[in-house]
């Protein structure tokens, strides 16, 4: 396995972590650093979740470490959380208010409070059309959520992005768009870790990809060349590792 040459800001070593007595994480290791974006595939079960779970502080590990910037997510969570943005599958913005006023409520209880100006460009660099600031967010695409939340992690300045199927239910142009964001959040020292199961969005966009079964990191491939990845070998390689739901 190849490691980013960068001191990582999640850094995941060794980690045993489950529910109950059921062991779901079988020493995983795992590390981004600022400014890459890792994609983490695996079947459903394979300890995706877990994984995020660790690393927001919502599960203990057993044993191992996790580490965020240095801090124990479960030990220390506020410190954690302020410098991590999580973007789940579906994005759950309040439907009566405006992208504007979410982005302001939600930056105001972040302790991160910004003028109308500041919200209004954070909106535009996630490539929300302007006509769409002030509208309310019921009538929004699961792409156009996305970009509101995006523009969170903009405004807010974080250091670590997490993302759980960010790709799922977007058309490709979306999906296409979703990659250039990404791009513009690496751009800025961002440590991005998505979790997936879309193989030929992760080659897209991520600089290493992580094959994951039974709670085991059990290969890494990392981008290089012009053409990034060998997507059919990836893909054999996918298929070797998928295990039944």
């Amino acid at each position: 396995m190849t490691a980013p040459t960068a001191t990582p800001l999640l850094d995941i070593t060794d980690a045993v972590a489950g529910y109950g007595n059921r062991d779901i994480l079988q020493g995983l290791t795992l590390r981004v650093a600022p400014g890459e974006i890792y994609a983490l595939l695996g079947a459903n079960g394979a300890g995706k979740t877990t994984t995020i779970n660790l690393l927001l502080g919502f599960l203990r590990a057993r044993s191992g470490s996790v580490r965020v910037g240095g801090a124990d997510p479960a030990a220390d969570a506020v410190t954690v959380r302020r410098q991590v943005a999580y973007i789940p599958e579906n994005v759950a913005l309040y439907e009566h208010l405006s992208a504007r006023e979410n982005l302001d409520y939600l930056l105001h209880l972040a302790g991160q409070p910004q003028d109308t100006a500041a919200l209004r460009a954070a909106l535009t660099s996630a490539g929300l059309d302007a006509a769409a600031h002030d509208e309310r967010v019921a009538g929004f695409s699961k792409g156009m959520r996305q970009k509101v939340a995006i523009a969170l992690a903009l405004a807010r300045h974080v250091p670590a992005l997490l993302l759980d199927e960010p790709t799922s239910g977007l058309d490709p142009q979306a999906s296409a768009e979703f990659s250039r964001l990404l791009g513009l959040l690496r751009g800025r020292g961002v440590a991005i870790l998505m979790v997936t199961h879309d193989l030929l969005g992760a080659a897209e966009v991520a600089d290493r990809i992580g094959f994951l079964l039974a709670g085991r990191l059990v290969e890494e491939v990392t981008a290089a060349g012009p053409d990034r990845f060998d997507v059919r070998a990836l893909h054999r390689h996918y298929a070797g590792v998928e295990v039944p739901a």
